[in-house]
């Protein structure tokens, strides 16, 4: 008989409440409390899954009333180390939203927890998990070496996702939140080691805590030639305006993320457009004696993706997948902590105004 896993649902913002909705549809697993700060976000979840499941606002307490076998974290960074780490010190496998920690060093200590317990940890990359961005991966790999790689994702954003925003700027810069996505993509596509990192930016508004940043721009460069960079903003002066690129070229030609409803007037402020693609657009570099191309480009249509719930579904049955069938979680979650490192140098670039040697 198949175990059901009771899991322990920590945080009911956007991506908290997508997961939640995953572990209440999934057999394989039973939720067995709620915890935010919120009362009203608690009650909000459970009206939205037309359950009762127990609520509490005390994360410590959940946990040891609860007795749960995994914890769901997706709550602001800066409680993703203790709150990650306290979970496995109580014998639960841990699903944690990206990014992984506030830093290197307690994404570090995570990782270090979870081998020496031999508890389950997989980190929110949900692109891994989008049949869509797998086949722009793909693609890329095919055009050879070195590869130039273009992305960005700006917002803007007011109201309450702008409220949202800076109370993540308080713990952490959009280039790092965002940015660990989109290196963890360009590390997959170069499957090479980074080896130099810059980063700018640039503070647009005094609503910030003294310090904090609400737009950046890195630059990373690998071992085998290949650049990448990539930019964040987010808040109510962003523009509406090339918000949205996923762009990757090679020797042999570039492949496009060509996704029209990510571009439409007020988009970036649509987290379920963040993932859609719709079309990838293959350009093949080949010329013919003449100087003129061989081929025309090829379109990949992708308007049957699933939608964010739909990507959050699979990134859990994942989860599900690696504590049932104990699997093999290592190159996961050193591929977590390289793409901290990226974003944090990025981040120390900035503030030093020199690029970062990476070891």
């Amino acid at each position: 008989m198949k175990k059901t896993i009771r899991v322990l649902c920590v945080g009911a913002g956007h991506m908290g409440t997508s997961h939640a909705r995953a572990y209440h549809a999934l057999d394989g697993f039973e939720i067995c409390g709620i915890v935010t700060r919120s009362p009203e976000s608690r009650a909000k979840l459970n009206q939205d899954l037309g359950s009762a499941y127990p609520e509490f606002s005390d994360y410590e307490l959940a946990l040891a009333q609860t007795k749960p076998d995994a914890v769901s974290i997706s709550t602001y960074p800066d409680t993703h180390a203790a709150y990650a780490i306290a979970a496995m010190d109580a014998g639960a496998d841990v699903f944690i939203e990206k990014p992984l920690a506030e830093t290197v060093a307690e994404a570090e200590e995570i990782v270090a927890k979870a081998t020496e317990s031999g508890r389950k940890l997989v980190i929110g990359y949900i692109l891994r998990h989008h049949p869509s961005w797998v086949r722009f991966i793909e693609i890329a790999q095919t055009l050879g070496k070195p590869l130039v790689m273009r992305m960005n994702l700006n917002q803007q954003s007011s109201g309450a996702n702008w409220k949202t925003h800076k109370n993540l700027m308080s713990s952490i810069s959009p280039i790092v939140d965002c940015g660990v996505h989109y290196v963890d993509v360009m590390c997959q596509m170069t499957r090479s080691k980074p080896i130099r990192v810059s980063g700018i930016g640039a503070r647009l508004t005094d609503e910030l805590p003294e310090g904090k940043i609400n737009y950046g721009h890195l630059q990373v460069t690998f071992e085998d030639g290949s650049v990448g960079w990539y930019e964040a903003g987010w808040g109510p002066m962003m523009s509406e305006t090339a918000f949205f690129v996923k762009d990757v070229v090679g020797p042999k030609g570039c492949v496009t993320i060509s996704a029209k409803d990510a571009a439409g007037e007020g988009a970036s402020a649509d987290v379920d457009s963040h993932s859609k693609t719709q079309a990838l657009r293959l350009h093949h570099s080949d010329l013919d004696g003449e100087g003129n191309f061989t081929k025309e480009d090829d379109w990949i249509t992708t308007e049957d993706e699933p939608d964010h719930d739909g990507l959050c579904h699979r990134e859990q049955e994942y989860f599900l997948n690696a504590i049932l069938n104990d699997l093999d979680l290592t190159d996961h979650m050193a591929d977590a902590i390289n793409s901290m490192r990226i974003v944090a140098a990025a981040d120390e670039s900035f503030r030093t105004g020199k690029t970062v040697e990476l070891s």
